[in-house]
């Protein structure tokens, strides 16, 4: 029976690669000069410290253009609230969002159900696997979710037929 899944993943190694790269050009730009601001990326979660709040925007607007490029969608960033530090700097911590959360895969199954196409999703953790007799009615399914705009990026894997 032909089957894929529905996946939320990004590829942590262009995110440390979008880091980086922004880390570079926020040291080289004549606005940062003589202020001191850091970008961390730990496993799940960015964290960006800037001298004040136009330097805090200007390095997420690079951070999200660098992400962008190496096909990371900005939908997978989830932005905490804005703390302040010390001298009058500003932290921003920025979690990265991976998985289909139970509330956004029952979202997903109730739309593939509500078009009445003969496919079966079932949601299975941290994703959603629908599977059909017709290979047909599983790929009007994935243009459905892609014309869709949700708040998460997806991913369609293991094509099965």
């Amino acid at each position: 029976m032909p089957s894929f899944d529905i996946v939320s993943k990004i590829d942590l190694q262009e995110v440390d690669n979008a880091v980086n790269q922004t880390r570079k050009e926020v040291s080289q730009r004549y606005d940062f000069k003589g202020t001191h601001n850091e970008i961390d990326l730990s496993k799940d979660a960015i964290s960006i410290l800037a001298a004040d709040d136009y330097k805090l925007d200007a390095i997420i607007d690079i951070l999200k253009g660098k992400l962008t490029r190496r096909n990371v969608s900005a939908k997978c960033l989830d932005f905490g609230k804005k703390e302040s530090a010390s001298a009058g700097a500003v932290r921003q911590p920025i979690n990265l969002i991976q998985g289909i959360s139970k509330e956004k895969a029952k979202e997903l199954v109730k739309m593939i159900k509500d078009t009445k196409l003969k496919v079966q999703p079932q949601i299975m953790e941290d994703e959603v696997r629908v599977s059909g007799k017709k290979i047909d009615d599983l790929q009007e399914v994935m243009q459905l979710l892609k014309s869709k705009d949700l708040d998460i990026e997806l991913q369609f894997v293991n094509m099965r037929s």
